[in-house]
């Protein structure tokens, strides 16, 4: 069931290639100012009421961030685990061609879940234009997402809710719910500030040390035995126990949902950034607020990917990329949580306010409640 408001979704579009197994979902929420941004997430699972609330969080995504792009998403229903390279890149194609309708003048599509730098070649080449998408190979022009931009912007947004919640950097200990391209570059650049990681998840479970984890180690284990779980001595959990950590910070870097109502009162953190998208809902973000658990909303501390995309989208550097992210991801989870604060209500409330009234302005039509 899809719930439309003064918002959106403008569009809603399924594909389906019965030659070559290929079914999904585009969904353009709002365009108001400029083409619906977002990724395409290849899973299994993956649904159109997955898609249409993804969506909705990158129309807000690009207004807080100030970016001329509106809000959109898309799914490929497929599990790339299962599947061979040839069959990959198959459905991509069909995907992209079926996308020419709305590609780029309405959708601008980048990686998410399962889709990075290679597949986003075969989409825009598909697609006939280079501008249907970004993180493409730099030998494309682009600047790939593999470079940890989403990643970066986490980081620094951790970086202000430690200053907010006077907890210092070094002295903090971390979990990390995911360790693919998120989770990887939050973990780095922590680790280099001085953090202590504690806890590390994957799609095989949770590798945990009180000692704490180094992070060079980790990626070498990760990368030649295919799970964190393997890393040397560590404690071995189940992956939903990662949320059970004891821990001054967690960070969300994989599955939606990931915290349900049931969870707040075992939860021991401090503070929790969501590098992933909608990791819970906004009543159990109103939960963890009457519990003094600091969240920094999705659409807040994992913009870095959006904004990298919108310098690529104008031919810009990596360096440019990279001063822009910690520009706009410091002040506005500064601005957000300063705000928070003095309102007594919980960060996404303002991240909401400020985002709207945004999109309202450019609409020109009054504002009403989502």
């Amino acid at each position: 069931m899809i719930d439309y408001d003064s918002f959106g979704p403008e569009k809603v579009i399924e594909v389906y290639n019965p030659k070559v197994g290929m079914r999904g979902f585009v969904v353009i929420d709002n365009t108001a100012l400029g083409p619906g941004k977002g990724g395409i997430r290849m899973t299994p699972s993956v649904s159109k009421e997955e898609v249409v609330r993804l969506a909705r969080t990158m129309t807000l995504k690009c207004a807080l961030a100030d970016l001329p792009f509106g809000g959109a998403k898309s799914g490929i229903i497929a599990d790339s685990n299962q599947i061979n390279e040839k069959e990959k890149k198959e459905i991509i194609v069909a995907f992209s061609k079926a996308l020419k309708i709305v590609c780029p003048n309405m959708y601008i599509a980048a990686p998410d879940m399962n889709m990075g730098e290679k597949e986003m070649e075969i989409f825009a080449k598909a697609n006939g234009s280079k501008l249907s998408c970004t993180g493409k190979p730099k030998s494309m022009g682009g600047i790939p997402h593999e470079l940890g931009s989403t990643g970066f912007g986490v980081y620094h947004a951790t970086v202000i809710a430690c200053d907010h919640k006077k907890i210092k950097l070094k002295e903090s200990t971390v979990a990390i719910e995911g360790f693919g391209n998120v989770g990887y570059f939050v973990a780095k650049y922590l680790s280099e500030a001085g953090a202590k990681i504690v806890a590390v998840s994957d799609s095989h479970g949770v590798a945990h040390m009180k000692e704490g984890i180094d992070f060079e180690t980790l990626s070498k284990v990760k990368k030649q035995t295919g799970s964190v779980v393997n890393y040397n001595k560590c404690k071995h959990l189940h992956c939903p126990d990662i949320i059970k950590i004891d821990a001054d910070i967690l960070i969300t870097a994989a599955i939606p949902d990931l915290i349900k109502a049931n969870d707040v009162d075992d939860l021991k953190f401090k503070i929790i950034v969501e590098g992933s998208n909608i990791p819970m809902s906004g009543e159990v973000e109103e939960l963890l607020h009457k519990k003094n658990i600091l969240v920094v909303p999705d659409f807040v501390a994992n913009a870095g990917g959006v904004i990298s995309s919108y310098i690529e989208y104008i031919g810009g550097t990596q360096k440019e990329m990279f001063n822009l992210v910690k520009k706009k991801i410091r002040k506005n989870t500064d601005i957000i949580l300063k705000e928070s604060k003095r309102k007594k209500c919980k960060p996404r409330d303002i991240a909401l306010e400020i985002a709207k009234k945004r999109i309202y302005k450019k609409c020109n039509i009054c504002a009403v409640q989502i």
